[in-house]
């Protein structure tokens, strides 16, 4: 086997969150460009619909599964469902998340804290009791990658609505735990953390707070901004037998962020 071989995915399924654009659309289609059978899970049908039919494009079969994982009771709807229609899974991205608000700590209400709890993490935890549960359950073997954030391993400057923060580095931590417990059944679990990508939530951002994003920007030793397909290798790499050996890791990308 060449070591080209070891990133095919070939026969595999994978379910992925957060997946009809930005990072989760790259990821994507960059496990479909290498075999891979997709079921992407998203809010919006006719985004999702597109995406699917970009990874038909290249081969394989793409499922749209509409449903807000955001919402602890849809998310394990969307995944029971998921099971019983197209599983069993070999590959989970829990991929799905985001900052939303800019309240300071001592503003933010207890419903605000709890609703970016749920969407970074409860529907990460869901995910994995149930997806990657049924992979334990299998017995076969599994992929899990949380997508975390450099966030949670810093605090951004200007920007309120620290529960983002607490909530990426929990990811980081559940991912690390879970390692652990479920290496003796032969899946992996492990995080990317990325920093700054322009994802259309950061344009959005960009528009809203530009001197916030371009302080940013100017903290980045590469100079620049990533782009959602940066992350479509490091998907793959995770996914397949070239990882075998990794696991309970946390990758940053973040050309260069955190370095200083």
């Amino acid at each position: 086997m060449s070591v080209l071989d070891r990133f095919r995915l070939e026969g595999r399924r994978a379910f992925i969150t957060g997946g009809s654009r930005g990072l989760g659309r790259e990821m994507a289609l960059a496990l479909a460009d290498v075999g891979a059978d997709i079921v992407l899970v998203g809010r919006e049908k006719d985004a999702l619909e597109a995406t699917c039919g970009e990874v038909r494009e290249r081969g394989r079969q793409g499922t749209a599964l509409v449903g807000d994982v955001g919402v602890p009771a849809e998310c394990e709807r969307v995944c029971q469902a998921a099971l019983e229609q197209y599983g069993p899974f070999d590959i989970l991205i829990n991929n799905v998340g985001g900052r939303r608000i800019n309240v300071p700590l001592a503003d933010q209400s207890l419903e605000q804290w709890q609703q970016i709890l749920d969407l970074n993490l409860t529907s990460t935890f869901l995910c994995m009791k149930h997806i990657g549960g049924a992979m334990v359950a299998r017995g076969t073997g599994g992929r899990v990658i949380n997508v975390a954030s450099i966030s949670g391993l810093i605090a951004n400057r200007g920007i309120g609505g620290r529960s983002y923060e607490t909530s990426k580095a929990a990811v980081i931590h559940l991912t690390r735990a879970a390692a652990a417990d479920w290496a003796p059944h032969r899946i992996t679990v492990n995080a990317i953390c990325p920093g700054g990508f322009m994802t259309a939530p950061n344009v959005r951002w960009a528009n809203e707070y530009p001197d916030v994003i371009e302080q940013f920007r100017e903290q980045i030793p590469m100079g620049d901004l990533g782009q959602p397909e940066d992350l479509g290798p490091m998907a793959v790499y995770l996914a397949s037998d070239a990882a075998r050996y990794v696991t309970g890791a946390a990758f940053v990308i973040d050309g260069g962020y955190t370095v200083w």
